[in-house]
């Protein structure tokens, strides 16, 4: 990975074979004269001499050492490479890309809970986003005594702080234990808050970070489960009226045969009406309102009235 070769060094390199390293440290006994800095995209170089910082260079490119590289280097100004001499230095080349790393808890998660003693426990799983935020930072904490640091480093003091958080911020204010996805986003939102004010001590940045599930100890699961059928039934009435329109919508065999069923239900509906205007007819006194008349014949048992106001047969009142 841009090692030199025998004594003349001529590329100060770094070949990214691995896309989760964070930075990787070129680490050589010498650079010779007539070497170049090459500096890829999405990578910083940054130059050290002594265990100091020399100077940092951002822009991509491949660059002569020895004219374009010395001359900005804050103890180096003015030096001159022998033929057979070099300098002493180390290049640290940083990964300024933004990293996305899926993360899950390893045990139960125990959440205080009114009713279980023991807490409800549950597991969580997501991604969180980091990228290098401070070079300086990240120097003195982590590159001064390695040669590389991957996004695994990371992500093991990110589970370190993480269950601890995710107690804080679900059980913040109250939330729903049973129904965890409806605030994973402001959850999320509190715990990238507090891991980014730890992390950022050793120079990384985090910049997001989501629970994309929430899981449940199988009872507890089913649990859940049945309350929401219970739920569902205490409207099954316009559940079944919906699902009979949308199988209409959609035609086909279940669609004639819902329209025959809703033809079968309009059908009596009808009925039904008919029924009653016909019982409103038959009523005793039924179209008699407006005249004031009485019947020739008695409506309950026909027995001719000659105007009497009851029938003279059954005592029906006309």
């Amino acid at each position: 990975m841009g090692l030199f070769g025998g004594q003349m060094a001529n590329v100060v390199e770094w070949q990214e074979y691995r896309d989760d390293v964070i930075f990787w440290k070129w680490n050589n006994d010498e650079i010779k004269k007539g070497s170049r800095l090459v500096i890829r995209p999405g990578q910083d170089a940054i130059f050290m001499y002594n265990g100091k910082v020399e100077g940092v260079f951002r822009d991509e490119g491949s660059f002569d050492i020895e004219s374009d590289i010395i001359p900005f280097l804050s103890s180096l100004k003015g030096f001159k490479f022998g033929f057979n001499s070099g300098i002493r230095a180390e290049v640290l080349f940083i990964n300024t890309k933004e990293f996305t790393v899926k993360w899950g808890t390893k045990n139960a998660v125990n959440l205080p809970a009114q009713g279980l003693p023991g807490g409800l426990p549950i597991r969580a799983f997501g991604v969180f986003n980091c990228k290098v935020a401070d070079h300086m930072a990240l120097i003195d904490k982590v590159a001064g005594i390695r040669n590389q640091y991957t996004v695994d480093d990371v992500k093991e003091r990110v589970m370190a702080q993480l269950d601890p958080l995710l107690m804080k911020w679900i059980s913040k204010e109250g939330k729903d234990m049973f129904n965890l996805q409806a605030n994973a986003s402001e959850i999320g939102r509190g715990i990238c808050m507090d891991l980014d004010m730890e992390i950022r001590r050793i120079g990384i940045a985090i910049t997001g970070f989501s629970i994309q599930s929430v899981s449940y100890p199988e009872e507890i699961q089913r649990m859940i489960n049945k309350t929401a059928s219970q739920s569902m039934v205490g409207d099954m009435g316009r559940y079944q009226q919906m699902a009979m329109a949308d199988s209409m919508e959609r035609g086909g065999a279940g669609g004639h045969m819902a329209a025959d069923m809703a033809g079968m239900q309009m059908g009596m509906m009808m009925g039904q009406q008919m029924m009653e205007q016909m019982k409103g007819s038959m009523a005793p006194g039924a179209g008699q309102g407006s005249t004031g008349k009485k019947p020739n014949f008695c409506p309950n048992c026909g027995t001719k009235t000659n105007g009497a106001n009851f029938c003279p047969n059954c005592g029906q009142k006309l």
